[in-house]
C-alpha cells in the first residue's frame, strides 16, 4: 500500500522470518556462530533462548539455509512441540522417512536408530530442530528428546539436536538436570540496543530498495524505547509508523507519528515500566 509512496520495492518490515533480512548484530553474530559448530562438530545438543520477536525462528531458518548448502545433513524441524512424547517422535520419523506405519513407541524408537545409523553410514548427519520448545508441557517430552540423544556410537552422536525458545525455556530445562547436562552448546538472545536498532532499521529499508530514509533522529531513539530493542516490536511501530505517514501525506518519519503508533501498540510489562519509571520521568 506505501511501498511507492515511500519509494520502496517491498515492504521492509514484515514479521515474517525472512532470511535476506537478517541483520547480525553481534548477538545475532554469536547466535548462529554457536548453532552452526554444534552441528558441524556433531556435537549432542544445543540450547538458544531469547525473548519474543528476538530473532530465534530467523535464526533457525538461516541454519537451515546454510546446512542445506553443505548438502551432508538430514533436518527435520518441529514449529509446535505441544505433542505428546510418542506423536513428537512419530513426526520426526515421518518427516526423515514419510513412515507413517510404526504404531508403538518402541517400533518408532527403533525405526528412528536405523534411519540415523543409516545416515551416520551415508556420511551424513542428521539435526532435529525444536523451535517454540517452551511450549512444551509433559516433562515426558523431554525425556525422550534427551533419550534420543543416546543413540550414539563410540566416539560420535548420531545426531545434533537444536532446541529453540523463549527465556521460560531456561527455567524448565533447569529443574531437568539429565537433560541440561547434555547441552555441549547454550546461548541467551538479548534485545538490540539503541545504535543496533538503528542499523536494524536502515538495513531493512535498503534490503527493501529504499532510495530515502523517512525517520528522524528523534523517530529512531523513539522506536528504541517502545520496541525495548525486540526487533518484532521495530518491525510492527516501523511498519504502522510508514502507513501513518503516507496516510498523512507527509515527508518524513518523525518524533510525533512514534508516538502516535505508540498509542496503539500495547506495551508489554517491560515496556510499561520504562514508560512509567524512565521515560516519562525525563
Amino acid at each position: 500500500m506505501y511501498e511507492l509512496y515511500w519509494n520502496l520495492k517491498e515492504k521492509p518490515f514484515e514479521n515474517t522470518p525472512d532470511p535476506k533480512y537478517i541483520y547480525y548484530s553481534s548477538l545475532h553474530k554469536e547466535a548462529i556462530s554457536r548453532l552452526l559448530y554444534a552441528v558441524r562438530e556433531r556435537k549432542g545438543a544445543a540450547l538458544l533462548t531469547g525473548e519474543y520477536g528476538s530473532g530465534k525462528t530467523l535464526l533457525s531458518r538461516i541454519l537451515l539455509e546454510e546446512l542445506a548448502q553443505e548438502h551432508i545433513y538430514q533436518y527435520v524441524v518441529i514449529f509446535n512441540p505441544r505433542l505428546d512424547a510418542t506423536d513428537l517422535l512419530r513426526t520426526i520419523l515421518i518427516q526423515l522417512s514419510e513412515q507413517n506405519q510404526s504404531t508403538s513407541k518402541a517400533e518408532i524408537l527403533s525405526s528412528l536408530y536405523n534411519i540415523f545409523y543409516s545416515i551416520y553410514r551415508s556420511n551424513r548427519h542428521t539435526v532435529i530442530v525444536i523451535d517454540e520448545a517452551q511450549a512444551i508441557i509433559n516433562e515426558e517430552v523431554f525425556e525422550e528428546l534427551r533419550l534420543l540423544l543416546n543413540f550414539q556410537l563410540n566416539n560420535a552422536f548420531l545426531l545434533t539436536l537444536v532446541i529453540l525458545g523463549q527465556p521460560e525455556l531456561k527455567v524448565k530445562i533447569a529443574k531437568l538436570p539429565q537433560l541440561l547436562q547434555r547441552l555441549s552448546i547454550r546461548y541467551h538472545l538479548n534485545a538490540l540496543n539503541e545504535v543496533e536498532t538503528k542499523e536494524y532499521i536502515l538495513h531493512r529499508l535498503s534490503v527493501a530498495g529504499a532510495t530515502i530514509q523517512p525517520f528522524t533522529e528523534d523517530a529512531f531513539k523513539d522506536i528504541y524505547f517502545f520496541s525495548a530493542g525486540i526487533p518484532r516490536q521495530i518491525n510492527t511501530i516501523c511498519d504502522l509508523a510508514l502507513l501513518v505517514g503516507y496516510g498523512e501525506n507527509l515527508k518524513e518519519i518523525t518524533r510525533d507519528v512514534i508516538l502516535k503508533v505508540a498509542e496503539d501498540i500495547k506495551p508489554t510489562p517491560s515496556l510499561l515500566e520504562k514508560q512509567q519509571g524512565l521515560y516519562f520521568g525525563k
